[in-house]
């Protein structure tokens, strides 16, 4: 990315903490530690799944990972607090510019025990377990920091239960409030604790609160607030391929969860698009895209290893029939859809081009090294001209429910990108590249 420089280079001093690092969520510069750590899980989920079909990418895929677990270290480096923003949110919105010009507060802001955040405390020690197994080998000194870290925080997320959206509602409220509750994240994160340590007391705490941690609820949106359906498909692994009977009920789970997405049969809960997009919610749905795809595409590969399908209402459904499912989603994202538009910066002949990104609509600090003001950007957000730098890769939040795009930089719900649209896709792309011969 040779048009951006350093940024937020003394985050942390003002509670002498070393902050520096880590990822801006979307087309701000605010760090969230929630979809920041989500964000992480989900590439280490990528690579601990596909990672063998990234060929020359598994090397940036992994760093791309340490990039965030670094971080993450360092937010977690005192007991029993995290670091869990870098950034007023409301300031930093009533600004436009580039992240190499910030003059917003960087506050920072934090959980601990007398102001709990399960939530997050619990999707950090996914982001650490889960990482430390896609480090095991390669860096094995590091893994056991990660995952030594990520016991400790599971035990911090767990003893001290508390949502962050309560001690920390009008810092994390409305951008990153935890919707669904902390029940999720603790089941999510004793699952990658489990994966990571085959320690059986994690299997314990599972089989003992599966129920009251929501195993079984019927929600079926996976995404940086959600979890439950991420820990049955991860959960029902251990059942399918590892053998662990005490877990049976986790395919079940993870059945109902693909039923209700399998068009036409009777347990499908699920709205497309007239042009066959997965339809969630109309801000930035393309995150339940990616996230359902790699859902489907490693839920096949569980099935295909056991040699089992899933059953629908009395329709058999195959592991090719999710792959099937999850390529048609990726290829409308590429660009097979009514708009002839891939949602994908960058990739193919027509892409959005005004993306909701300062850094990118702005001039960069090599084409205009004089600062930008914080109002001064505001003439660009309104500007129907493209942004002057590519954001390559990056996925915005897709169409409308109708598959209509306008491609206005204003118009956030659509045409911001995020960092946890991207993740899942990693592990989509890899597996779909591989098996079409496109690699």
């Amino acid at each position: 990315m040779s048009w951006r420089r350093d940024s937020g280079l003394s985050d942390g001093s003002t509670m002498h903490v070393d902050l520096v690092g880590g990822y801006y969520d979307a087309g701000d510069n605010v760090k969230f530690g929630f979809p920041m750590a989500f964000t992480t899980t989900m590439l280490s989920w990528s690579v601990l799944e596909f990672g063998g079909l990234m060929k020359g990418e598994i090397v940036n895929a992994k760093e791309a990972i340490r990039w965030g677990t670094d971080y993450l270290l360092k937010a977690t480096a005192h007991p029993d607090t995290i670091y869990v923003q870098v950034g007023d949110a409301n300031k930093d919105h009533a600004c436009w510019e580039r992240p190499e010009d910030m003059d917003t507060p960087r506050t920072v802001f934090k959980i601990d025990s007398s102001s709990p955040g399960t939530e997050v405390a619990a999707e950090t020690a996914a982001a650490l377990a889960s990482a430390s197994l896609v480090f095991r080998r390669s860096d094995p000194s590091y893994s056991k920091l990660l995952l030594r870290r990520a016991i400790s925080v599971f035990e911090f997320a767990d003893k001290h239960r508390g949502s962050y959206s309560d001690g920390l509602n009008n810092v994390v409220c409305p951008f990153y409030c935890s919707y669904s509750g902390y029940q999720d994240e603790l089941l999510w994160g004793a699952a990658w604790l489990h994966r990571a340590t085959r320690d059986p007391t994690y299997l314990s705490y599972i089989e003992v609160n599966g129920q009251t941690l929501g195993a079984d609820e019927t929600d079926n949106t996976f995404g940086w607030d959600n979890k439950h359906v991420g820990a049955r498909i991860l959960l029902s692994k251990a059942f399918l391929v590892q053998n662990v009977k005490s877990l049976h009920d986790y395919k079940g789970h993870a059945d109902n969860f693909i039923c209700s997405l399998v068009p036409g049969t009777s347990s499908s809960q699920t709205q497309y698009t007239p042009g066959g997009l997965l339809f969630k919610m109309s801000d930035s749905n393309m995150q339940y895209v990616t996230s359902t795809s790699f859902l489907l595409l490693t839920y096949a590969k569980y099935l295909s290893f056991s040699k089992q399908t899933v059953s629908c209402g009395g329709v058999s459904v195959t592991p090719q029939k999710l792959r099937s499912i999850a390529k048609r989603q990726v290829d409308y994202l590429l660009g097979e859809n009514p708009m002839g538009i891939s949602y994908m910066v960058g990739y193919g002949a027509h892409f959005p081009e005004r993306v909701h990104h300062r850094g990118s609509s702005l001039p960069s600090v090599a084409s205009h090294p004089a600062p930008i003001g914080c109002s001064t950007g505001f003439a660009v957000l309104g500007s129907s001209a493209p942004n002057p730098n590519l954001l390559i890769g990056a996925v915005v939040g897709g169409p409308d429910a109708i598959d209509r795009f306008p491609d206005q930089r204003s118009d956030y719900e659509h045409s911001e990108p995020a960092t946890y649209i991207n993740a899942p896709l990693v592990g989509a792309l890899a597996y779909l590249a591989h098996s079409y011969g496109q690699l």
